[in-house]
């Protein structure tokens, strides 16, 4: 039985625990609401959209944000979020993804119309809508599938400027006389405290909080007190790290902001890109480092077709750091990042992962029920065993008949 068989990929459970809302959209999708909504892009078609905007290579990381520019535009009102967020459920249980951590940054979307509590209200409207179809299906009802589960995940953002939002437009008119590093760290606390309430106040499933945008020269540290809170009032946290930056960026992740998780660390392993002077022996705090994440179980959200688009060093996917991260038994799991921009799917992911890094059969396993052990469930520890229990069940029963498929075939031809 070949392990990249698209057919047995699909069929396996799956988890995607970096997805961005925003990123993720359905082109069809994204042509409709501008339509609907006035918003100019630079094609009415899905092919001049994947010329001009959506390709398949970028300059850099910046280059490739462009494109969240239009996305965002359309996402302004409860009814765009509630249905991107509803066609981004049924696109992945349509690849048998039944665990999905969806994230976007709320104030991306508020004005004088649209309140925090409204923007994850309506995406959980979304979430939950599919989730409940899903759910009520007969493979799912006699137990024959583990039911479809989703957390909601909060991006405070390392950068921004008036143009980005009218929430951000406000803040910086509001707050005139601060420095615009001070205005940002302002932002993500009010975000962290928001988060907080609305998952304790409104039950929603916010289960965890984030660190994005562009990360060259917009440290982490500026965020420490939005982190601090979040950790304070059992929050879990991830950050995106060593993306742009390498192992330093990735340290300030988890010693300053309690990361239990880290999107990306591609430069994980590259001391040419520390920078402090500090670090005497770069070649050991890389390795100092990489031990310590794998014996706290800090778990790595790889996106392979994100980071070779957006990351022009990189000679091919073979490069890719992850190989080092599965050779020191780092917990990984392999995510989209961004369906739409990327062009990419779960199911791709995993596929190009067993074809470039020699995957072999526990270890696809293992990667694979890491991505549901180290999710942020939203319900007790207890529930979570439960539903770990019946994925791996479920994987394995997939694994058996496929097996029996293949040599049932192999007897057939010989």
């Amino acid at each position: 039985m070949k392990l990249d068989n698209t057919a047995f990929l699909q069929a396996i459970p799956k988890s995607d625990l970096h997805v961005h809302l925003d990123g993720s959209l359905r082109l069809s999708t994204l042509i409709e609401l501008a339509a609907s909504r006035n918003v100019a892009l630079p094609s009415m078609t899905e092919d001049g959209l994947r010329e001009l905007v959506f390709r398949e290579r970028y300059d850099s990381l910046v280059d490739y944000l462009k494109g969240f520019r239009y996305t965002t535009a359309v996402l302004q009102d409860p009814e765009a979020l509630e249905q991107a967020a509803y066609e981004l459920a049924k696109d992945n249980q349509a690849e048998g993804v039944l665990y999905l951590e969806p994230r976007l940054a709320p104030q991306l979307h508020l004005s004088r119309t649209l309140s925090m509590d409204e923007v994850l209200r309506s995406v959980d409207r979304g979430l939950d809508r599919a989730a409940k179809e899903y759910n009520a299906g007969k493979k799912v009802v006699s137990n024959e599938t583990p039911p479809f589960h989703y957390g909601i995940l909060v991006c405070a953002m390392r950068s921004f400027d008036k143009n980005d939002s009218k929430y951000f437009r406000s803040l910086f008119r509001l707050h005139n006389y601060s420095e615009q590093r001070e205005i940002r760290s302002m932002a993500s606390l009010e975000l962290a405290r928001a988060a907080v309430r609305i998952r304790d106040d409104l039950g929603l499933p916010v289960v965890g909080f984030d660190l994005a945008g562009r990360e060259d020269g917009f440290p982490a540290a500026r965020h420490v007190e939005a982190y601090r809170f979040a950790h304070k009032n059992f929050m879990n946290k991830t950050v995106h790290a060593g993306e742009a930056y390498g192992a330093e960026s990735i340290f300030q992740a988890i010693t300053d902001l309690h990361a239990d998780r880290i999107g990306h660390s591609y430069h994980l392993f590259n001391p040419d890109k520390i920078v402090s002077r500090d670090v005497k022996d770069k070649a050991a705090y890389v390795e100092k480092l990489s031990q310590y994440i794998a014996d706290h179980r800090v778990t790595v959200e790889s996106c392979l077709t994100s980071n070779e688009q957006t990351i022009p060093e990189m000679k091919d996917l073979k490069s890719h750091s992850v190989a080092g991260m599965l050779e020191r038994r780092i917990s990984v799991t392999f995510c989209t990042d961004n369906r739409l921009v990327s062009s990419t799917t779960v199911t791709n992911e995993l596929q190009r992962a067993i074809r470039t890094f020699a995957i072999n059969p526990k270890k696809l396993r293992d990667v694979v029920i890491t991505g549901f052990k180290r999710s942020f469930f939203p319900g007790t520890y207890a529930d979570k065993r439960r539903y770990v229990r019946r994925i791996i069940n479920h994987y394995d029963a997939v694994v058996k008949r496929f097996r029996k498929k293949h040599r049932e075939k192999s007897a057939n031809q010989a």
